[in-house]
């Protein structure tokens, strides 16, 4: 496929579909997350091929602690394995890792392996990859108006103000979001971000996404016309 000009800066990913791939293949849960690592790790090439600046994933939201304990425990620990294993892979590749989420609920190591990523890969110009870890849109919401009443900030208050005390205030708004494995909502996802951004729905379950994958939504995105309210 012959990709157009027209690029998403930033591509937001609604990772959905692991536990399904592994029940129609009658395996543990778990092993459908380590097939999504994989997923992961194809899609984080791709983007960085096709030129895309801004790859956010939604790891973990605050609604996933709902979950079995035994399948948090062990996301907790695919999270400190590849941690551990991949940020001398993205130094090389000149990939630059940010988190978004409320890290204070995270496992205190967790926390320590993300500040240290950070921190490795901080000087990075290539591609920025943003798992979001523990993140929830309302939450996100809920704790910059929390930070707004701290700074003792009052009404009229503007757009800026708020979006200055989002997790990662710097980071452009998503342009194109996928979700993968046929449902079609946000899911809490970037609420306040997510705007006007263009959605892309696949009924692909996420351990199959792939590098074609990406260039068929990244395609749709290309096709649309974004009008931001205007009329044309």
């Amino acid at each position: 496929m012959t990709l157009t000009d027209t690029l998403p800066r930033h591509v937001a990913i609604i990772m959905d579909g692991n536990g399904r791939w592994a029940k129609k293949r009658f395996l543990p849960r778990l092993l459908g997350h380590r097939a999504g690592v994989k997923a992961i790790e194809r899609t984080v090439r791709a983007a960085d091929s096709i030129g895309i600046e801004y790859l956010s994933l939604y790891a973990f939201s605050t609604e996933n602690w709902k979950r079995p304990e035994t399948e948090i425990s062990g996301l907790m620990s695919i999270f400190r394995f590849v941690l551990r294993r991949k940020v001398d892979e993205m130094k090389e590749k000149n990939v630059r890792l940010r988190f978004a989420g409320f890290r204070d609920g995270l496992p205190k190591d967790v926390q320590e392996l993300m500040e240290w990523a950070e921190l490795e890969t901080e000087h990075n110009t290539g591609l920025t990859l943003v798992p979001c870890l523990n993140y929830g849109g309302r939450q996100e919401v809920l704790h910059a108006v929390e930070k707004l009443l701290e700074q003792g900030k009052t009404p009229p208050l503007t757009e800026k103000d708020l979006r200055m005390c989002l997790y990662l205030p710097d980071l452009p708004d998503p342009d194109l979001i996928i979700r993968t494995s046929g449902e079609k909502r946000l899911s809490n996802f970037w609420l306040w971000q997510s705007s006007y951004s263009e959605l892309f729905f696949t009924d692909i379950l996420w351990p199959d996404f792939d590098e074609k994958e990406l260039e068929i939504a990244v395609q749709y995105f290309s096709n649309r016309e974004r009008r931001y309210g205007a009329l044309h």
